[in-house]
């Protein structure tokens, strides 16, 4: 049996569970009431007869009995007296036969099938009984308590319709927000309409424009990836088949080591920018899961980069250390970060002359963590610090080789965790100075 998870069909289902319970709920207290209430009146006036004909005067007389038998018809009430030998002077026309004893006061006796209420009351000459059959009462509480619930019961169709009507109301945002969801085509990934929403939905729909925009976003990093890479992978391509053409031509064992040169270093170029293009894609596309984030040591991460960067350097002929290493700590993510820092170093290193100085500080700061790489190399314009962010921009003149996207991702990384990046002059060693301040967490 499939189980429902209609909201709808739960909250109607509730809700009219509720209303005929409360009707039953009604019913039987006004049952009770009524009955209570009947047990109440019924006694008392099975009292005050009782004690209107304890008189001594003889109750064979034709009034005493038309009275008695108008009260019988009207709410079966029987009477029985007695001499004090227990001889029965008196009893109304009934078809019902009462146990000739009586118990002095209220109580209840059990005979005929059915049960009755009997008042006796006992005087020097005659005992007198009053007794009622108690289905006379239930029924009567029952006449009460129907014209008490019957409004409720009249009205209970209406109220179950008016639930209807507003539960359906109150439920209509849901089913137009799945409509507009319904109606879009694959690649809408624009906001649905957050007017009219109650506030238990709008929080769902909000996260859903969320979830929206983060896709949005990795669809449009990913065909700007498609793009860059159709873009930069083109020359490089190309060269390489030029050179794979001038190693098949090479007459001489020279010209071949020199095409099996330029071959090998275009692969190097070429898996290098394909390198750093699946970097940057991914980290645009994950721009926005910051919230993965963990206890990262700056200088830690400092420390493995020139580790790992130290054949590079030594190549080169090039002075590679850390100039100072505090002690600090962010909330990041640490393979993010340790790109950022790969980069910068790298970058530092391949456009600095051989025999030249790179120099890497961290810092507490006075406002947060700060990492500062320098190098003695020709820096950058002021002019065109601004673009070397872009993507595939790379400075006139260069005799580097780079793909032009290293500093891109340095930015990307860099904004992800709310850094500030600020490229200058390097003062003590003349080259770029490039300075990332990160936030205090």
């Amino acid at each position: 049996m499939k189980v429902s998870h209609s909201l709808r069909g739960r909250l109607l289902w509730f809700l009219l569970a509720a209303i005929s319970i409360a009707t039953l709920a009604q019913a039987s207290i006004a049952y009770r009431t009524s009955l209570r209430d009947a047990d109440q009146i019924f006694d008392y006036h099975m009292q005050q007869m009782a004690l209107s004909l304890r008189s001594g005067a003889p109750l064979s007389n034709i009034e005493a009995r038309e009275a008695t038998e108008a009260d019988a018809e009207n709410n079966e009430l029987m009477v029985q007296v007695w001499t004090p030998d227990g001889v029965q002077v008196f009893r109304t026309f009934s078809r019902a036969r009462l146990p000739q004893r009586a118990v002095l006061g209220f109580s209840n006796v059990d005979a005929n099938g059915t049960t009755y209420r009997i008042f006796s009351v006992q005087t020097s000459n005659q005992t007198v009984q009053v007794a009622q059959d108690m289905a006379v009462r239930r029924k009567i509480a029952g006449n009460l308590a129907l014209r008490t619930v019957g409004p409720i019961a009249v009205m209970m169709p209406i109220l179950m319709l008016v639930v209807w009507w507003v539960v359906s109301g109150s439920l209509e945002p849901v089913a137009r927000v799945r409509k507009q969801v319904a109606s879009r085509q694959a690649d809408d990934l624009s906001p649905v309409s957050e007017s009219g929403l109650p506030d238990e939905v709008l929080p769902l729909v909000q996260e859903l424009n969320a979830l929206f925009g983060r896709v949005r976003t990795a669809f449009e990093a990913q065909q700007n990836f498609v793009a860059d890479a159709a873009h930069e992978l083109r020359t490089p391509l190309a060269a390489l088949k030029l050179q794979a053409l001038s190693l098949e031509r090479a007459g001489s064992e020279e010209a071949r080591s020199v095409a099996v040169g330029r071959l090998t270093a275009g692969i190097e170029r070429a898996t290098r920018l394909v390198e750093q293009l699946l970097v940057l894609a991914r980290q645009e596309t994950t721009a926005a899961d910051i919230a993965r984030v963990e206890e990262v040591a700056l200088t830690d991460v400092a420390r493995r980069t020139l580790g790992d960067l130290a054949g590079a350097a030594q190549v080169k002929g090039i002075d590679l250390g850390l100039e100072r290493a505090d002690d600090v700590t962010i909330q990041g993510q640490p393979e993010a970060l340790a790109i950022l820092m790969r980069n910068l170093v790298d970058n530092a290193i391949k456009y600095t002359p051989a025999g030249g100085k790179v120099d890497v500080e961290v810092n507490a700061g006075d406002t947060g963590p700060v990492v500062v790489v320098e190098d003695s190399g020709p820096g950058i314009a002021p002019e065109e610090r601004g673009r070397v962010f872009d993507r595939f921009y790379r400075i006139a003149g260069s005799e580097t080789g780079g793909s032009g996207i290293g500093m891109a991702i340095v930015k990307a990384i860099a904004d992800r965790h709310g850094a500030k990046l600020v490229l200058d002059q390097s003062v003590r060693l003349g080259g770029l100075k490039v300075r990332i301040e990160f936030p205090r967490f």
